[in-house]
């Protein structure tokens, strides 16, 4: 900051100084969805993460801005040669917001408790190929595979996998208790959440005193906030139409990044007439791609025809293997018997991208003689329905964690696929380590799922990030579903 020399008395020009050289240690953050919870062991909802993601919770691993495998509460690690017996080292000093210690034992707990029977974790698979834990020290846990898995340090870097103690992991979901440089201050139900920097954090403090995070789901609202400076930050804008007049307006440093948000038409393949892959096929080309981003997320986006990122190494291009053709998509549900049409219902989700891409989505459907009612949900509504219940026939959501086509694979999962060729696949990549191998398994994973058209592959989620000029350290691209503010600060 410049100071432009003023005349001022004795002690009046050093206090003038000094306030005006204060760095500013709050910061409010907007978000569309407030979590249905704060343990991310136990919910499936993206905003949990959004919030505690490295900031509340750590795990033996995290996953940093670039993407990349970090060391968080493992210090360091040695894998076997076999693949199969991982050795943590572990962080010395560090201790839960509560007061307890953090020694091997809550690793133990943690991931014992993630991958047992009646585990609620709602990505348990990442705990699969665990078939031991053992602490032999204080700071040593030792991790057997029954198998190799390339993908286990990045698995360990989810949400899903933090670390909780068992004196405090039963009530996490309203009072978070992590290792994390921030702590829970107060949850205002329905506005926001504030979280307090933790004095006592085994590392690095945080750069800021407090950090609000609320929530602001109707995009006007979310522009009028940020112009007002009533948040400084929306790592996500849910108005993309507003992206030109921030742009525009030097206040403010707009980042458009990427995400692992594959944004799907999702389907429930067991429920008639979704069953029918003829009838999938004709939705698929039934509906332009292009014109929903354009419609719905104002030009920002990218076309995608598989549930994989664009901006991996392993993604192979397939948007075009259904081209918009409503005459084609007619003569598929013709040939599947459906001629006379079909009504069947679309449930939203509270994002954006789901309202007014369903709008769009609806109205094609429509010309092809697939009549939709819409059904808008609020989020708590879509993880009981939909999620958990299978109780839909569409839906739109962006699928938001990373390298996640292995959900296909999953037994009853939501959209209900099965095929055991895929899941076979997927079985092969587990236990692949080398790269280049696993990324010709990514690339035949894309491929089958494409050609059964298990859901309508719409765009990748790109992350329209809008803060103050003034603040350093957000991540321009989301490599996991996190706003980590543990390296956040604002210029002097």
């Amino acid at each position: 900051m410049t100071i432009r020399p003023i005349i001022l008395g004795g002690l009046a020009a050093i206090l003038f100084s000094s306030s005006a050289l204060a760095a500013r240690m709050d910061l409010t953050i907007g978000m569309v969805l407030e979590p249905p919870g704060l343990d991310p062991t136990a919910e499936a909802a993206a905003a949990v993460d959004e919030v505690v993601y490295a900031n509340v919770f750590e795990g033996l691993t995290r996953i940093g801005p670039e993407g990349a495998v970090k060391p968080a509460l493992a210090k360091n690690w040695t894998i076997s040669d076999d693949g199969l017996t991982y050795t943590f080292e572990l962080r010395e000093g560090a201790k839960f917001h509560d007061g307890t210690s953090f020694d091997a034992s809550d690793v133990v707990f943690s991931l014992d408790r993630a991958r047992a029977e009646d585990s609620t974790n709602a990505q348990k698979a990442l705990f699969s190929a665990i078939e031991k834990v053992e602490a032999t020290g204080d700071t040593t846990v030792v991790v057997t595979l029954s198998e190799p898995s390339g993908a286990f340090l990045y698995n360990m870097g989810w949400g899903d996998a933090v670390i909780v103690a068992p004196e405090s992991a039963d009530t996490n979901k309203e009072n978070p208790v992590g290792t994390g440089p921030f702590k829970l201050d107060n949850w205002q139900r329905g506005s926001a959440i504030t979280l307090t920097r933790n004095a006592d954090y085994w590392g690095d403090q945080a750069k800021l005193d407090t950090v609000t995070f609320r929530f602001i789901p109707d995009p006007a609202a979310a522009t009028a906030a940020l112009l007002a400076g009533d948040v400084q930050a929306f790592p996500n804008l849910p108005a993309p139409e507003a992206i030109a007049q921030f742009e525009a307006d030097p206040r403010f440093t707009v980042v458009i990044g990427s995400t692992e948000g594959e944004t799907i038409l999702s389907t429930n393949n067991k429920k008639p007439p979704f069953d029918d892959v003829n009838v999938r096929r004709a939705m698929a080309h039934a509906i332009d791609r292009q014109a929903i981003i354009d419609g719905a997320m104002f030009g920002l986006g990218t076309p995608i025809g598989t549930h994989f990122a664009p901006h991996n190494p392993a993604y192979v291009e397939l948007s075009e293997t259904y081209e918009f053709n409503p005459e084609k998509a007619k003569a598929l549900l013709a040939e599947a018997g459906f001629e006379g049409g079909i009504k069947a219902t679309l449930k939203l989700p509270p994002p954006s991208y789901a309202r007014r891409g369903g709008e769009i989505i609806a109205s094609q459907l429509r010309d092809v003689g697939i009549d939709l009612e819409i059904i808008p949900l609020e989020w708590g509504q879509w993880l009981e329905q939909v999620f958990k219940g299978k109780d839909f026939d569409l839906t739109i959501v962006s699928h938001t964690e990373p390298n996640d086509i292995d959900i296909y694979a999953r037994d009853d999962y939501y959209f209900q696929y099965e095929n055991p060729d895929f899941k076979a696949l997927i079985d092969k990549l587990n236990v692949t380590a080398d790269e280049e191998e696993r990324f010709a398994l990514y690339r035949q994973a894309q491929q089958i799922i494409t050609d059964d058209a298990v859901n309508v592959y719409l765009f990748q989620l790109a992350k329209n990030g809008v803060w103050d000029a003034k603040l350093n350290g957000l991540w321009e691209n989301s490599p996991v579903q996190a706003n980590d503010v543990t390296g956040v600060s604002w210029s002097e």
